[in-house]
C-alpha cells in the first residue's frame, strides 16, 4: 500500500528535521524517514555562528537549547601563534550569544519540533530505492531495521537530507558544481574543566586546535592538520596523534587540561575534499551535506544547514503543488544557497589547504567573518520579507 505525502525528507538530523518542521508549520503533510535512533550522536564541530543561533531564535527553539545546559559563548579567541586576539560577541538581531550544543541535543529537538508541528517521522528506516516516472522522482521505497518492513512512500517532492554520502544525491546523479581540492583531518574528544563562556581557536603552521564548550559541562577540544600530514601522524595511534597536534597548535590549551581524563572516546574524520552539488531537479531537492559540504576547519557546516533549509523550505511552500512551478522555485532556492555559500567555500578552501603564513590567515579570517555577516543580513531579511 503506498502512503502519500506533500513532501518527504529523507534524513533527520539538524537540516531535515529543520526542512521537515518548517514546510510542517506551513501547512504541508511532511514524511521524515531517518536511519538512526532519536537521540544518537553523530560528528560534529558543534559550534554554532550567528547565523545558526538566529535560526534558533527565530522558530522559538533557542531557549529550548539554552535549557538543556548549553552554555552561553560572548566572546572568541583567536590565538597566531603566542598572539591571542580577542572578539566580543556583540548583540544584534536579538542574539546576544553563541552555543554549541551536542547533537544528541540539537538534532533531538529539532526532530520533536517537527513532530510536534504534524512531521511523520520514520526512524531505524532507510531508502533503499527511489521511485521515478519518465524522469521525476515520485516517492521512495523503504524499509524499517529490525522489523524488516518495507514500505513505499509517495509526493510531489522528495528530499535529500541524508549527508555526505546521499542516498538521494547519488540515485538521482546530482551534478557537482563546485568541487573543491583542500582537506583537512579533525581529531577531537570532551573534556572538563575548561572556560565555558568562550571559543578558542589556535593556529600554528600546519596545526589548528580549538576548544567548544558545549553540553554537559563538558568542551569539544578538537585539532586539526592536513589530511596528508595526518596520515603520517596517525602511524604510533590516534591517541598519540590527538596530543602531538594538540601540544603544538595549543601549548596552552594542552596546559590547562593537564592530567583530566577525557570523557568518552576519540573521534576523528581523516578529511575529504567539499563540494556543492546541483541540488533541485524535477521531484527532488538537496538540503545540508547532501546538497553543499565544505571542509569543517571553519566550524560552519551546522549554521549553512539551518540557513538552508529555510531557504529550501520557503522555496517549496511557495509552490506546493509540485510540477514546473515548484522546480522553478527550487531553482532560486538553489541560486540563492550558491550566492552566499560560495564566498563561504572558497576561503575555506584556503584555510583548509594549510598553505598560510600567520598574517595571510588574519586575512582569510577577516573574509570569513564579512561572508558570515552577509549571511546574517539574508536571514534577517526573510522576517522583513513575511511581514511585507
Amino acid at each position: 500500500m503506498d502512503h502519500h505525502y506533500d513532501a518527504i525528507v529523507v534524513g533527520g538530523r539538524c537540516s531535515g528535521a529543520a526542512t521537515a518542521m518548517l514546510l510542517a508549520r506551513g501547512g504541508m503533510r511532511v514524511l521524515v524517514i531517518e536511519a538512526s535512533r532519536p537521540g544518537t550522536d553523530t560528528l560534529s564541530t558543534h559550534a554554532l555562528m550567528r547565523g545558526g543561533v538566529l535560526q534558533l531564535h527565530r522558530w522559538g527553539l533557542l531557549d529550548r537549547v539554552v535549557d538543556a545546559g548549553t552554555p552561553a559563548i560572548v566572546s572568541t579567541e583567536f590565538a597566531y601563534g603566542d598572539d591571542i586576539e580577542t572578539v566580543d560577541i556583540r548583540p544584534s538581531g536579538g542574539i546576544s550569544a553563541l552555543y554549541a550544543p551536542r547533537r544528541t541535543v540539537l538534532d533531538a529537538l529539532l526532530l520533536e519540533a517537527a513532530h510536534a508541528a504534524g512531521v511523520e517521522v520514520c526512524t531505524s528506516a532507510r531508502v533503499t530505492r527511489l521511485l521515478t516516472d519518465g524522469g521525476r522522482v515520485r516517492g521512495i521505497e523503504g524499509i524499517e531495521r529490525g522489523t524488516g518492513t518495507r514500505f513505499r512512500a509517495i509526493a510531489p517532492l522528495t528530499i535529500g537530507a541524508d549527508g555526505r554520502n546521499s542516498t538521494i544525491a547519488k540515485g538521482v546523479d546530482a551534478p557537482f558544481r563546485r568541487r573543491g581540492t583542500a582537506s583537512s583531518a579533525i581529531l577531537y574528544r570532551y573534556f572538563p574543566g575548561l572556560p565555558r563562556d568562550r571559543y578558542h581557536w589556535a593556529y600554528r603552521p600546519g596545526v589548528t586546535a580549538g576548544v567548544v564548550p558545549t553540553s554537559d559541562g563538558l568542551a569539544c577540544v578538537w585539532v586539526g592538520t592536513a589530511s596528508a600530514e595526518f596520515a603520517q601522524r596517525r602511524s604510533a595511534s590516534l591517541d598519540a596523534a590527538f596530543w602531538s597536534l594538540l601540544t603544538e597548535a595549543a601549548p596552552e590549551v594542552a596546559r590547562a587540561i593537564g592530567d583530566a581524563p577525557p570523557v568518552g572516546t576519540l573521534r576523528g574524520f581523516p578529511g575529504q575534499p567539499g563540494w556543492i552539488r546541483g541540488s533541485a531537479g524535477p521531484g527532488w531537492a538537496l538540503v545540508g551535506d547532501a546538497a553543499y559540504f565544505k571542509d569543517p576547519i571553519t566550524a560552519h557546516g551546522i549554521t549553512d544547514a539551518l540557513r538552508d533549509a529555510e531557504l529550501l523550505a520557503r522555496a517549496v511552500l511557495d509552490a506546493p503543488r509540485g510540477g514546473r512551478a515548484q522546480l522553478n522555485t527550487l531553482h532560486d532556492y538553489e541560486r540563492t544557497r550558491d550566492r552566499l555559500s560560495v564566498p563561504l567555500f572558497d576561503i575555506t578552501e584556503r584555510i583548509a589547504s594549510y598553505s598560510w603564513d600567520m598574517e595571510e590567515l588574519r586575512g582569510r579570517l577577516r573574509e570569513l567573518n564579512q561572508a558570515m555577516r552577509s549571511e546574517v543580513d539574508a536571514l534577517l531579511v526573510l522576517d522583513e520579507m513575511s511581514a511585507a
